[in-house]
């Protein structure tokens, strides 16, 4: 049986932007994530976190320390009643020309083969067009291109959205 999904991207929809975010006393969730997730689920869907990290193959911070503050950041979900069902993570630089980094694929494919999504059914949050990009390439064309990240070029975009916030995403996902 197939599941239906919003894959976010973490920083700039999750949490604030910090650059190479790696300690939790720099992680400050965005305002309505957890409503937001919680609305989302009564729908629902699943909950993936899609996120490219190239901060550890910069060097900038160990797999360990991503992984203490992954461990971190699902609890406090955990603690607003919501389950991340899977997490996704590139750990490469750019340089490397992975598959798995936005804007490619693969982050998005692998999740699909591991867990049967439905990617017509589910949607893409992100703050870049490079989430779009990678969603769109994999099947899920129902995408949210949020403004509480990184600065966006609103008249090149394919997102089918574009809104302020997260918590925005709750008015246009139950229309549907």
């Amino acid at each position: 049986m197939t599941i239906k999904t919003i894959f976010l991207d973490r920083d700039g929809v999750i949490n604030h932007e910090v650059n190479y975010l790696h300690k939790i006393e720099d992680f400050k969730f965005i305002d309505g994530v957890f409503e937001s997730c919680r609305y989302f689920q009564k729908l629902g869907f699943k909950i993936i976190i899609i996120s490219n990290q190239s901060g550890i193959g910069r060097g900038y911070y160990s797999l360990e320390e991503y992984y203490n503050l992954t461990e971190w950041l699902k609890n406090e979900f955990i603690k607003n009643k919501i389950e991340i069902y899977d997490i996704f993570f590139c750990p490469h630089h750019p340089e490397k020309n992975c598959f798995c980094r936005k804007p490619k694929p693969g982050m998005f494919l692998n999740a699909k083969n591991k867990h049967e999504i439905d990617m017509k059914n589910s949607w893409m949050i992100g703050d870049k067009e490079s989430d779009i990009s990678a969603a769109r390439s994999s099947g899920v064309t129902n995408t949210i291109l949020l403004k509480s990240g990184h600065k966006i070029d609103e008249n090149n975009t394919s997102a089918k959205y574009i809104l302020e916030s997260i918590k925005d995403a709750i008015g246009v996902i139950q229309n549907m």
